[in-house]
């Protein structure tokens, strides 16, 4: 697993002592130890208990989770982190996320978009790049020149008042997230749309936002200094944050 980074994670969050969206986490780690040729080393149940009871040990309301399972001689080591939850404040999720272009381009048809491995090395660098350059976070494209996702995140647009977001063959991510912003747009009757978008379907949107299990939804307001619509969160993304969070409230 370490020399040559064959492994898998899921970064998940406690929220009041319960994991949000715990089973769909476990199921894809399950699904992608198969694909990388990983024993799965519990039952899914098992690694439950295991996981609770680390999240139980660290005295955590809130917790940051992270799973890693990864390659040995043996078959498969297991980790489990639980540490202090820190939150975005109030007031960047007002004013949004500012993202650059990755300078790096990702192959959409490789697996490694299917699975979160070990193997970070571009989205790490992606993030450092944007983060370096005072952005909060990276938009990376695909071969073909289609936006895939963000280095930490699956991204939305919102035109004329229906959300659009890159299919999975675009490369991104089918992050757990991303299907909760699915099953609430069903829910309340807005449209949801994937497919193949460009930089300048972006620029154009009315609004966009971000997801990822730590986050939650968060808006996007500029691309490279370019802004998004107004510059600032939208009617739909704030709908959104608040919905997302009434989830976590009463447990997923």
């Amino acid at each position: 697993g370490f020399l040559y980074g064959w492994g898998l994670f899921e970064t998940m969050r406690s929220y009041n002592h319960r994991i949000a969206y715990f089973n769909q986490h476990l199921q894809r780690i399950k699904n992608s130890c198969k694909l990388i040729k990983m024993q799965f080393p519990y039952s899914i149940d098992k690694l439950k208990e295991i996981i609770i009871k680390a999240v139980k040990l660290s005295g955590q309301r809130d917790a940051y989770v992270r799973l890693t399972l990864w390659k040995s001689n043996k078959g498969t080591e297991t980790l489990v982190i639980a540490r202090k939850y820190q939150p975005h404040s109030l007031k960047k999720y007002m004013q949004g996320f500012r993202a650059s272009i990755y300078s790096f381009r990702k192959n959409e048809d490789s697996f490694f978009p299917k699975i979160k491995t070990t193997s970070y090395l571009f989205y790490r660098i992606a993030y450092l790049e944007a983060k370096n350059r005072g952005f909060d976070e990276a938009i990376i494209l695909n071969n073909r020149g289609y936006i895939s996702e963000g280095s930490r995140s699956n991204i939305f647009l919102v035109k004329d008042n229906q959300i659009f977001t890159p299919a999975l063959e675009c490369g991104c991510l089918d992050g757990i997230t991303r299907k909760a912003i699915f099953d609430l747009a069903k829910k309340y009757n807005l449209k949801i749309e994937e497919g193949k978008f460009s930089l300048l379907d972006l620029h154009r949107a009315d609004e966009a936002f971000l997801t990822n299990s730590l986050m939650g939804v968060m808006p996007l307001v500029s691309i490279e200094k370019q802004l998004i619509g107004k510059g600032s969160a939208g009617r739909i993304t704030k709908f959104l944050i608040q919905k997302y969070n009434i989830l976590l409230k009463n447990g997923t």
